[in-house]
């Protein structure tokens, strides 16, 4: 290795350490967990796969995956096709001032994600916003009660959540788009939609994709939404595993719970890793 490598590695060392004690131990040590049993009060350290067996055979266990893989996704969908039009006109249609706007997106960061989250409460409680404007201008007679407490204020709120975080990969791959591109498309007489269809969308699906990971991948694990705003029809695994190691005092059964949500979602993720990469950048 040369100076200028070991000068490097030198550099790098700390941040990796750190990542590495902070990130990797647990890790392993949460998969260790997982092929431990709980006995009681005590762990049995005796390698088994008695918990991987019950995560995957157990009806509700199964439920909570599927719930919170199509609640991820519905997410994700509904995110990003919000996120899309947003970063669209600021790329193609503000010219002026774009620091400012993206500036502005960042806004709902200066508060804390549990706020945000209260938020929603409070908009679609049955005594809330939503209900009590309704009720004034004589749409409704009565409050909604299926606004609040199920799957659909899930996805409703951590859509909101995580708009930002889909709003700027997108922003940025849509910026990186020669406008060249566009022009000559357009002297060869593609229209509007033609040309979004054949040169916009397919350079943009770098960003499109990092989007769709940035929110699929956290919103699996998000626990403290479908607490606030779920009810008993918005519960996700996270929640389960939570259970696992606090109430339950089950924590190989939590550790198994949680090894396998990562080992779907990262299949998930790699799926859609390769689809961008072979997509990506590929003008029709």
């Amino acid at each position: 290795m040369d100076n200028e490598g070991r000068q490097g590695l030198r550099l790098i060392s700390p941040p990796l350490i750190f990542a590495i004690a902070m990130l990797a131990a647990p890790l392993l040590m949460v998969v260790a967990f997982s092929f431990w049993t709980q006995n009681y009060l005590d762990i049995d350290r005796t390698l088994s796969l008695a918990n991987y067996t019950e995560a995957w055979t157990k009806p509700i266990y199964q439920t909570l995956m599927f719930r919170s893989l199509r609640i991820s996704v519905l997410v994700t969908i509904v995110t990003v096709l919000s996120a899309f039009p947003i970063a669209y006109y600021l790329s193609f249609h503000v010219h002026r001032r774009k620091a400012l706007w993206l500036f502005l997106i960042t806004i709902p960061f200066w508060t804390s994600y549990l706020l945000r989250v209260f938020l929603w409460k409070v908009i679609l409680g049955y005594n809330g916003v939503l209900n009590s404007a309704l009720l004034w201008v004589g749409v409704i007679d009565e409050p909604m009660t299926f606004l609040l407490y199920n799957a659909n204020a899930v996805v409703l709120t951590l859509a909101h959540a995580w708009a930002p975080f889909a709003i700027l990969p997108i922003f940025v791959a849509l910026e990186k788009i020669d406008r060249s591109l566009l022009e000559a498309a357009e002297d060869l007489g593609d229209g509007p939609v033609r040309r979004f269809f054949r040169v916009t969308l397919p350079l943009a699906m770098p960003g499109v994709i990092a989007a769709t990971l940035i929110v699929l991948i956290p919103t699996v694990g998000d626990f403290i939404t479908p607490r606030l705003v779920g009810g008993t029809d918005g519960l996700m695994i996270s929640n389960m595993i939570q259970i696992q190691f606090g109430k339950a005092n089950n924590a190989p059964l939590g550790a198994a719970l949680a090894v396998s949500s990562m080992a779907i979602i990262a299949s998930v993720s790699l799926l859609l890793y390769l689809t961008g990469k072979k997509l990506g950048g590929k003008v029709e």
